[in-house]
């Protein structure tokens, strides 16, 4: 029986397609026998790319696409205009079960739309969010909802919350992960009404290990290990981060190398400084997995390049040999069967107030 994981890559997907992606999907399958990959495309072009390199040929696949979604296009439109799109092509082989995975550095709101309407969201799942790891002073954290909903309801930070302490505890393997929900203050009357509505669910909620509210500033500490907040306020984190890290990068190099005393300085610290800023390489933590959907989904950047493309292509192994999607469902299980109780306990009140109220009349 093959028990490996079967990975659709998105090979038209990207700033860098297929060129970065082909070349990420064999350098995953040289580096890695638990994985097969079937890249969706337009073939002529994926196989020109795939002739340039030595790789297992059992354990890569094309699929032909004739269609590419591009950014420009509006999502709803472009999946239900472009059936044989890379982005639709791929996402319906994950929902035949044909595949454990999808991988693309294309569109997000297409992923998403694609996401909802041809893989389908796990039952009883609300929202799907998805789950940035962004490198914190001890380690990562994951950062979800990091742009897929910018609007939200309390009961939507509560499954990001259960889904984000899943992933981080079963892929990432960080034991019993700290909860924090991002806030102005720490102190718990503090926040906008989302905020103030979400706490006390999140401090009742059994089943993840809530710490309070974070605020923006204790995020690159590593306050926490799953930093709950609506997609809106998620971007904004992930984009300042982003620019913060990119500036503060080219200062250190200007700085660097504006006179002979520093340029021989850099030369000493060089080794030290690579390790440091290696963990702010956003391509060794691969992508960001959409949660909730049935099969994984992982969008990686735009601009990504092999690396980040073969690393969220490894990622996905962890993803299905962990059970994700099933210690997911099986803790939404709970949930229904607790809220069906609570809903029957308050059903059977009524009845009895309205029987006593009945007999004093």
């Amino acid at each position: 029986m093959n028990n490996n994981t079967v990975v659709v890559v998105d090979a038209m997907g990207g700033d860098n397609a297929p060129g970065e992606i082909v070349k990420g999907a064999v350098d995953a399958v040289n580096k890695n026998d638990k994985v097969e990959v079937i890249l969706t495309g337009i073939e002529d072009q994926v196989r020109a790319e795939l002739e340039k390199y030595t790789y297992p040929k059992e354990r890569i696949s094309i699929k032909h696409a004739s269609e590419v979604i591009t950014t420009e296009e509006t999502p709803v439109f472009a999946i239900k205009k472009k059936k044989d799109s890379s982005i639709v092509v791929g996402q319906k082989l994950l929902k035949t079960g044909e595949a454990d995975a999808f991988v693309s550095a294309g569109s997000t709101g297409a992923l998403l739309v694609g996401g909802t309407l041809v893989a389908g969201r796990i039952r009883g799942i609300e929202r799907t969010p998805i789950g940035t790891l962004i490198p914190t002073k001890t380690g990562v954290a994951l950062l979800v909802d990091s742009g897929a909903n910018v609007d939200c309801r309390p009961s939507h930070l509560v499954q990001f919350a259960q889904m984000g302490s899943i992933y981080m505890e079963h892929v990432v393997g960080v034991k019993n992960p700290r909860v924090s929900i991002v806030n102005i203050g720490v102190e718990e009357e503090k926040g906008n009404a989302l905020v103030k509505e979400t706490f006390p669910l999140l401090k009742e909620c059994s089943s993840i290990h809530f710490t309070g509210s974070i605020e923006a500033r204790e995020i690159p500490h590593g306050g926490a290990d799953v930093i709950v907040c609506d997609g809106f306020t998620g971007n904004v984190i992930l984009k300042l981060y982003e620019g913060t890290g990119a500036v503060l990068l080219s200062m250190i190099k200007q700085s660097m190398m504006s006179s002979l005393r520093s340029k021989i300085g850099a030369l000493l610290i060089k080794p030290a400084l690579k390790g440091t800023l290696k963990k702010f390489d956003a391509s060794q933590y691969g992508g960001a997995p959409m949660l909730g959907l049935n099969g994984l989904v992982v969008k990686t950047h735009g601009s990504a390049t092999a690396k980040e493309v073969c690393t969220s292509i490894l990622q996905c192994i962890t993803f299905k040999e962990q059970g994700i999607n099933d210690k997911i469902k099986a803790l939404l299980g709970r949930d229904v069967a607790k809220k069906k109780a609570e809903k029957a306990e308050t059903a059977e009140g009524s009845a009895k107030e309205e029987k006593r109220e009945e007999a004093d009349n």
